[in-house]
């Protein structure tokens, strides 16, 4: 036969041989003095409690335990508490001790006394008694404590005599309170359109405090662009069932869900292109008309050049001074 055992870090009991290897009782009582073993102190439960939770029947493990009690394994002791009346005690051994054996007997009446002892009270609440403010504490009974400076009595009495400003109704009026600073009208919008996108879904409802805190966040999306719908899109859309924070799962989504932002595209200028032979501007890729044998265009101005040495005699009258004179046009 091969044994194989484990190491247990926990729940787990160690038992003599003696008492698993001991044939005079059944296996039926050794299983349930094993079970009995592994329960921890204070356990209740009786014969017919563990009948009820076992495959055997109560006869068996009535059986069993008078077995035990022969042995020496199981006793039972009868103990009158301190009001009169009288409990059982079980008491299971690992190893075999007789009914009438001394430590029994100092057992029980060590329970008994303890029962018998009386329990300490509970301290009940109340107010410390700290004294009045004048009654200092003397180090030397000969001498008596130093007044007072001057200017601490004085303003500990004006304290005490300023009356407390009240209101009508005869409460104290609170103090005035630093005056709240008005809210970024940037920050005030994003914390309005978040409140319309959370709208359709009562899970998400946040309040004025934790939007104001989530309005840094929306204020994001509103300047790439993105209005309440989209952030409805992006926030409502696979909620789990349960949500325990509105707050944490609203600030995740908007940070994960942010969506990139949109830089405008800048104007291209318009590509040139040159002749690959002369390099003369062409509209499109390739040889300029010359170059491909096609004769170049000529500019036509005025008549022609029959007219040029015409035009330049007028351009340089019109350069002289014309006081008095008019030139005609013909």
């Amino acid at each position: 036969m091969q044994i194989h055992r484990s190491a247990h870090a926990r729940a787990f009991i160690m038992l003599p041989n003696a008492l698993v290897q001991d044939r005079r009782l059944s296996f039926t009582a050794r299983g349930l003095l094993a079970d009995l073993l592994s329960r921890p102190e204070g356990w209740s439960e009786d014969a017919q409690q563990i009948a009820d939770s076992s495959i055997q029947g109560r006869s068996a493990i009535r059986a069993a335990l008078k077995e035990l009690r022969e042995a020496g394994y199981y006793l039972v002791v009868k103990v009158r508490m301190p009001d009169g009346t009288i409990r059982s005690e079980a008491h299971v051994f690992d190893v075999p001790h007789r009914p009438g054996a001394e430590i029994i007997r100092q057992a029980v009446q060590e329970e008994a006394e303890r029962q018998a002892r009386p329990a300490a009270p509970r301290p009940a609440s109340g107010v410390p008694a700290s004294g009045a403010r004048e009654a200092l504490l003397v180090k030397d009974g000969e001498k008596a404590p130093s007044p007072l400076p001057p200017e601490a009595a004085d303003g500990d009495a004006s304290a005490e005599q300023q009356p407390t400003a009240r209101s009508a109704g005869g409460q104290a009026e609170p103090e005035d309170s630093p005056p709240v600073e008005p809210l970024d009208e940037r920050i005030r919008a994003a914390a309005l359109a978040l409140h319309r996108a959370l709208r359709p879904e009562p899970r998400l409802r946040l309040g004025e405090a934790e939007a104001l805190a989530l309005a840094p966040l929306a204020a994001r999306w509103l300047a790439r662009g993105f209005g309440a719908a989209e952030l409805a899109q992006a926030l409502l859309p696979g909620l789990p069932e349960r949500i325990h924070s509105p707050r944490a799962v609203v600030r995740t989504r908007l940070l994960d869900k942010l969506p990139p932002a949109c830089t405008p595209e800048r104007p291209q200028a318009p590509q040139t292109h040159e002749c690959a032979n002369c390099g003369d501007p062409v509209p499109r890729s390739g040889l300029c008309g010359p170059c491909q044998g096609r004769p170049k265009p000529v500019l036509k101005v005025g008549g022609g050049q029959a007219s040029t040495p015409a035009g330049a005699a007028r351009a340089r009258a019109g350069l002289r001074p014309t006081a008095g004179r008019v030139v005609s046009a013909g």
